[in-house]
């Protein structure tokens, strides 16, 4: 986080991953204790997080390092003082979700459930983060969109209609997550109904290529921002993020 000569000058890094619940491709391993370690050297202030475990039985009996506290609330630890969570799929051994872990106050936040039908469970985690020694404001929106085509264009149509009704067109925004959008349909729909631009897209002409993340072929993950100029970004998809899950990591400057 860097500040300016004045007091309305701001940069500040933030970072997306589907955390694949803390275990690495295929399931062979649980890496949480290396993906924390690997998300701290980035020194992101905001991280967007998915598929991120609130709880489960069965694995907490199984692994001997598995933490004593929620997934999220272990990756925050004492860097990412401020986080929120939002409960997406519940089931008999525990639940997952998306989280935000952030360096900038947390004001509120609310999860939107967009669950089309089926056993996908899809959320959108809105949290508004205070910017310190101002009254401005930061708005973030954690996504994780459906695998099947159809519903996603029914959930980027419910991610327009939160940005329209709860986010005011002048404030600085962030939308990040896994939009599983293999077809690349969600650009053009989000610059056409929120005026919100992919970074990679808008820096190298084309979004970034995410999954699987040790040969990156699909282009799934994404970065969205409006009011706010994007810099620098990057995909995290050598070692050690190759093994820490399925998807790569992708980060970008923001200079509010």
């Amino acid at each position: 986080m860097r500040n300016g000569e004045q007091n309305s000058a701001l940069t500040f890094k933030v970072l997306t991953l589907n955390t694949h619940k803390g275990f690495s491709f295929f399931n062979r391993k649980f890496v949480l204790h290396e993906l924390r370690e690997a998300v701290r050297a980035t020194g992101a202030d905001i991280v967007f997080l998915q598929e991120v475990l609130g709880g489960h039985e069965r694995h907490s009996s199984r692994h001997v390092n598995w933490p004593a506290t929620p997934q999220y609330e272990f990756l925050a630890d004492s860097l990412w003082r401020d986080f929120a969570y939002g409960r997406n799929a519940v089931y008999p051994e525990g639940h997952h979700g998306n989280a935000v872990l952030s360096k900038f106050p947390i004001a509120r936040h609310e999860n939107h459930d967009i669950s089309v039908q089926g056993p996908e469970k899809r959320g959108l985690l809105h949290c508004v983060m205070q910017v310190p020694g101002g009254g401005r404001q930061i708005h973030g929106i954690c996504v994780h969109l459906s695998l099947l085509e159809r519903h996603r264009q029914q959930q980027l149509e419910l991610l327009c209609r939160l940005v329209s009704r709860h986010i005011p067109p002048d404030a600085p925004l962030v939308v990040a997550g896994d939009f599983n959008d293999w077809r690349l349909r969600a650009r053009r729909a989000l610059d056409a109904c929120a005026g919100m631009a992919e970074v990679f897209a808008a820096t190298r002409g084309h979004e970034a290529r995410t999954f699987p993340a040790r040969w990156p072929l699909l282009r799934l993950d994404r970065i969205y921002v409006r009011n706010v100029r994007a810099v620098r970004p990057a995909v995290h998809s050598i070692r050690p993020w190759s093994h820490l899950s399925d998807h790569a990591a992708l980060s970008a400057e923001i200079d509010l």
